[in-house]
């Protein structure tokens, strides 16, 4: 029974949206209409600044992290499998917040947060494939989709915790991270997409250019 409780609580946790928080009490901004209106760590440094962007970065890792990493050794079932239910309802939490009618960002900080409880090797491979991807695009969408692409293979070739169920953990939200960024697929095959550091695209709201956490 705790375990279900523990799930519900997990959910509630990621569906605090972080970044609309940060935007409306410290700035009076709805980052929903600036920006990408995307509720993630990018559209809130494109908009407020690294200042506001940091701990909405941490926070939204720390989503993640607290319940894969800190619910399975409460309830009992100190198992990957809980582990990793734990970190999946935090994501879908993250991704489709009950406080915003079932919308919030795209859930890249909180799955690296999940990651870094059961597989950190896979998390540090995914944070270089990252880097390198900006520095030589600044397109921080195709960097988060590297990232989430790379970090399933490392995870089949090291010796991460939790054996194949995290692999395919790891693949299927791989899958769900290049379908959420399918608009930004789109913008990037047309030379469209906004880079990093160009600030907020003038006149965009929540059709404009997208970011990606």
């Amino acid at each position: 029974m705790i375990s279900y409780v523990l799930l519900a609580l997990a959910y509630v946790g990621g569906a605090t949206p972080t970044s609309y928080v940060v935007g409306k009490a410290a700035y009076g901004t709805d980052l929903r209409t600036r920006g990408s209106g995307n509720l993630g760590g990018t559209n809130t440094f494109r908009v407020l600044g690294w200042k506001a962007a940091l701990p909405v970065v941490v926070v939204d890792v720390l989503k993640g992290w607290f319940p894969a990493w800190y619910f399975p050794r409460i309830d009992g079932e100190a198992s990957w499998d809980w582990a990793l239910a734990y970190g999946a309802a935090a994501i879908l939490g993250h991704v489709f917040s009950f406080w915003l009618g079932f919308k919030g960002g795209k859930g890249i900080g909180t799955s690296a947060g999940v990651f870094l409880a059961v597989a950190p090797i896979a998390v540090l491979a995914g944070v270089a494939a990252w880097v390198v991807v900006v520095l030589r695009t600044r397109i921080v969408s195709l960097a988060s989709m590297a990232a989430a692409l790379v970090m399933p293979v490392v995870i089949a070739f090291t010796p991460d915790r939790g054996g194949g169920l995290t692999v395919w953990f790891a693949v299927g939200l791989a899958a769900f991270v290049v379908w959420a960024h399918r608009s930004n697929i789109g913008r990037i095959l047309r030379g469209e997409e906004n880079v990093f550091g160009a600030g907020e695209s003038p006149g965009a709201g929540r059709g404009g250019v997208d970011g990606a956490t």
